[in-house]
């Protein structure tokens, strides 16, 4: 089984950075730009283009305002963006099973199984 054949394997999730900002934005209603990007431990620069990435694709959506006198932004996971993630979730756990089941098989026919020994 190749990648591709894994139905629900998302390409604008499946990036580390891209995965771990929707999994984090999964636990909570909305959470400050600076919270996530300190989560993700990732430049300002990485972050703004990773949520502008998952916001195109529909999975975030973002609210500019003020605390006090700063500016802030503030990023959260679209319906969208969670039906997403939960897809590609259940897509990686059947890649993982697949690959389980594969192995306990054992190579497959024509293949060495161990060629250095």
């Amino acid at each position: 089984m190749n990648r591709a054949d894994v139905p629900g394997l998302d390409k604008e999730i499946h990036h580390p950075t891209r995965l771990t900002v929707a999994a984090f934005l999964s636990g909570c209603a909305e959470a400050e730009f600076g919270a996530v990007r300190d989560y993700c431990g990732v430049t300002d620069s990485v972050m703004s283009k990773t949520v502008a990435a998952l916001e195109k694709a529909g999975y975030v959506s973002v609210r500019k305002g003020y605390l006090g006198k700063r500016p802030r932004t503030w990023v959260a996971l679209t319906l969208n963006g969670r039906q997403a993630l939960a897809a590609h979730l259940t897509a990686l756990e059947a890649l993982a099973e697949a690959s389980r089941r594969a192995g306990a098989r054992g190579p497959a026919p024509g293949r060495a199984e161990d060629e250095e020994s």
